[in-house]
């Protein structure tokens, strides 16, 4: 006869490392694929560009797709 033991529950610690290594494999994920675009547009502009006028998310991404179409680059689709 076996006995079964009830799992522990993860430490706030455990809990903690597991949540932060899920928020980075998202952020990797979002990087591959060019999900965080956007984002890294608006750091940069910030950084590099300050005082000048950022893009709104809608005009960034017509103008990439439109840039994407007409000079099309190594890319799955």
């Amino acid at each position: 006869m076996t006995t079964r033991t009830t799992p522990t529950p993860p430490t706030s610690s455990e809990e903690v490392g597991w949540r932060r290594r899920l928020r980075e494999a998202r952020s990797m994920f979002r990087g591959v694929v060019g999900a965080d675009a956007y984002e890294v547009y608006v750091e940069h502009q910030q950084r590099v560009h300050p005082g000048q006028p950022v893009q709104c998310k809608k005009d960034f991404w017509r103008d990439k797709t439109d840039r994407q179409d007409t000079n099309p680059t190594a890319r799955c689709c």
